[in-house]
């Protein structure tokens, strides 16, 4: 897109492949032939042409008001009329009026015109060094304490910088990024994957959380084997909580049986609380009664925390800022 004079132009863009393989740019007449499979690759680099013509009713002022050549748009505006096989213009000379088809076509055009000035300027605000918009993720656990005191942090130096905020589990917050929703996430198991870029920035230590009144509740370490027999709360499959505590389970030689499947920490510290099973968790922000957290000896019970972005994507100068903020934190990220 290239702004003329508070207008938008719209350049062909790669992303209509079937029209774009019928479609050839003259560039010694200033022509676009096509084989119109795509009206809007054929139409849109003339559309704000045709609204400063129709806006002036003289070819000349508008051509003078738009700074291009008044031999192109007199072509772009034969050329469009040609393409719709529609006359949106009566001539008198170099002053022209419109027709009643160029009436109705002229007000669509300056609905679409409008449209994408609001998305240009939209776009270019969020990528604003100082005021821009930082899409990001993390993981249910980090919500209360951790995410908000690095958001804390970072406007401290970045007051004006905005946040668009998305609180899920791990693999969908992946299908975020990918679909573009997301420029950063908090995350764990740290991804892998080749089209992702992961870095892992802490860890934090997993407790078995037992009711008060369980058999291992005077205890303060515990092996993870002593749990084998128990039934487990847990997150759903799909989860980063849920792979780990079965890989840690698996590495403590047995597999959970499982009572409960959730969606939420605290929702299953509260199921501890109840008497329906244990769960391997990681640390609260506010202690709850009725529950004991054990520090797991054996295995060594830690989740790894990764930050992950799309790789080859380029980052607006709100995103880069953020990013290294975090990085910045490594071993020191979460809340204590």
């Amino acid at each position: 897109m290239r702004p003329m004079h508070g207008m938008a132009i719209i350049v062909p863009m790669e992303h209509e492949r079937r029209s774009q393989a019928r479609m050839s740019w003259n560039s010694d007449t200033e022509d676009l032939a096509l084989d119109p499979e795509s009206w809007s690759a054929v139409l849109a680099p003339r559309l704000a042409y045709f609204a400063g013509v129709a806006r002036h009713e003289h070819v000349t002022r508008a051509a003078q008001d738009m700074n291009v050549p008044q031999s192109t748009l007199s072509r772009a505006m034969v050329r469009l009329e040609q393409d719709l096989g529609v006359a949106l213009f009566a001539r008198k000379g170099r002053t022209v009026s419109l027709t009643p088809a160029g009436h109705t076509f002229l007000a669509s055009v300056e609905r679409a015109l409008a449209g994408v000035e609001r998305a240009a300027e939209s776009v270019r605000a969020d990528a604003d060094p100082t005021s821009g918009k930082v899409a990001f993720g993390f993981l249910h656990t980090m919500g209360s304490e951790t995410v908000p005191a690095l958001i804390r942090a970072f406007r401290a130096d970045h007051p004006r910088v905005r946040f668009q905020l998305v609180q899920n589990y791990g693999e969908a917050m992946i299908e975020r990024l990918r679909a573009g929703d997301l420029d950063l996430c908090l995350t764990s198991p740290v991804p892998e994957a080749p089209d992702l870029v992961a870095r892992r920035v802490d860890e934090q230590r997993l407790r078995l959380v037992v009711p008060d009144d369980h058999r291992l509740a005077g205890r303060k370490r515990v092996r993870l084997a002593e749990a084998a027999d128990e039934s487990f709360v847990t997150l759903e499959p799909g989860y980063g909580l849920r792979r780990i505590t079965d890989d840690l389970c698996a590495l403590a030689g047995f597999k959970p049986r499982v009572a409960f499947e959730g969606e939420e920490a605290e929702t299953l510290r509260g199921l501890v609380a109840a008497g329906l099973g244990v769960a391997l968790l990681p640390p609260p922000a506010v202690a709850r009664p009725g529950v004991v957290e054990l520090t797991v000896t054996a295995p060594r019970a830690v989740r790894e925390i990764g930050l992950a972005w799309l790789d080859g994507h380029p980052d607006t100068p709100p995103v880069a800022a953020f990013k290294r903020f975090l990085l910045s934190r490594r071993g020191q990220l979460l809340a204590d």
